[in-house]
């Protein structure tokens, strides 16, 4: 298992979603306030809706900037609370996709998907 992940999320019908094709999931939303945290996050990138890069690990790495604290256990999920956001929201059973238990701590860092701005610059397309 990797110990930092990347998913791509994107939005379809107004809800952040993600693909992974490997983990077996197709369109796998975000929801009960890690769409709001998404959505916090996401504030200052262009066109996030068509997609954005979520990079994760259940450990501190350079540059990450969001960190999660695991709450408690609810409905097949995890909830976790961001004190840099003040916010509190929901992972789905989709989690244990990518962790056999719950992390106690989750650390994130979001950016441009890097194939919108791969031409930014270069003159291509200028």
């Amino acid at each position: 298992m990797n110990s930092i992940m990347i998913l791509m999320p994107y939005k379809y019908y107004g809800s952040w979603v993600f693909d992974d094709p490997a983990a077996g999931l197709d369109r796998e939303p975000f929801v009960a306030g890690i769409d709001t945290m998404i959505d916090e996050m996401v504030k200052d990138i262009p066109d996030a809706e068509n997609g954005f890069k979520l990079i994760f690990s259940p450990t501190a790495f350079p540059g990450y900037r969001l960190r999660l604290e695991w709450r408690r256990a609810e409905s097949g999920g995890n909830w976790y609370y961001s004190p840099d956001l003040k916010m509190e929201g929901w992972l789905c059973p989709a989690l244990y996709r990518y962790f056999t238990t719950a992390p106690k701590e989750l650390y994130a860092r979001i950016e441009a998907r890097p194939d919108l701005n791969a031409h930014i610059g270069n003159g291509e397309n200028e």
